[in-house]
């Protein structure tokens, strides 16, 4: 992991179109701004994980409801 050391109002560029500024330093906590273009996402990590974890369910299927989907798309099929 990359370690920068900045102060309010400085920022860190990545790669040519994502600035992240540090806005305000209060006690424990940082306020940081990030322009990114908008076809990037940007998330604070506890939600991008969440999204991550229910992308990861929602791809995996079992055997048992690939035979319960083709049952049903055949009981479809016949009604």
């Amino acid at each position: 992991m990359l370690v920068l050391t900045r102060k309010a109002n400085q920022s860190i560029v990545i790669g040519d179109e994502i600035e992240v500024v540090v806005l305000e330093v209060r006690g424990e906590q940082v306020r940081i701004g990030v322009r990114a273009p908008k076809t990037i996402a940007v998330h604070r990590k506890e939600i991008y994980e969440q999204i991550r974890q229910e992308n990861l369910n929602a791809a995996s299927v079992s055997a048992d409801d690939l035979t319960n989907l083709q049952t049903r798309l055949a009981e479809e099929d016949t009604s």
